[in-house]
């Protein structure tokens, strides 16, 4: 197999399943009436993706994938409009979640463009692995959190970690950074946890 073969499958690999991800996040949430991603994560995933679907499009392949991204979390983004007050009201006023949530979108935005110069990665690739490990660590204090299944589900929980293990091993195959290595490894070990959490709480339930 080629490098641009086996490339093209880990990006394929990664956008397939991060758009599942996003879909059953979204399912998830109507189901419940329940926010499925952290604000933290979805702020830094949509100023991610407007950044690199509008202002630094990559590959034409990417920026399509980039795009549908983009287009998948402005729902992710309405439910937790919709929904994350519910959850908050009783210990802060409504103008305080609501301005919290557009500063954490300007803060997000305009620190990733800051990696991207600090780092002279003009493909986002530190932004997008760092915040893929903050994501992981969310999704398990989300669930502690709430302690239940509400807003969210086993299809999420494999889903993300095996999106993120196609870019994971592409990048190690061919772009190794030590750096971005032990965020990889770092990312799938917290997202196993979150399966195993995930999966002890579908046994308690069928008890």
């Amino acid at each position: 197999m080629t490098q641009e073969l086996f490339l093209l499958i880990c990006q394929l690999g990664t956008g397939l399943f991060w758009i599942i991800t996003y879909i059953l996040i979204i399912k998830k949430g109507f189901q419940d009436k329940k926010y499925g991603m952290p604000m933290v994560a979805i702020c830094a995933n949509i100023s991610w993706e407007y950044i690199f679907a509008f202002m630094y499009p990559q590959s034409e392949l990417q920026r399509i994938l980039t795009l549908i991204w983009f287009i998948l979390d402005i729902f992710i983004m309405l439910q937790f409009l919709l929904y994350g007050y519910k959850e908050y009201k009783k210990i802060i006023p409504i103008k305080i979640f609501y301005s919290s949530f557009f500063i954490t979108l300007g803060v997000s935005f305009f620190t990733i463009l800051a990696m991207m110069h600090e780092f002279d990665d003009m493909a986002g690739t530190y932004a997008a692995f760092s915040q893929n490990l903050v994501m992981s660590g969310l999704f398990i204090a989300l669930f502690i959190q709430r302690g239940n299944l509400s807003g969210q589900s086993m299809g999420i929980a494999v889903c993300k970690m095996v999106g993120t293990a196609f870019a994971a091993v592409g990048f190690y195959m061919y772009f190794r950074t030590p750096l971005i290595t032990i965020i990889s490894l770092a990312i799938l070990i917290y997202d196993w946890i979150y399966i195993v959490l995930i999966y002890r709480a579908y046994e308690k339930y069928a008890k």
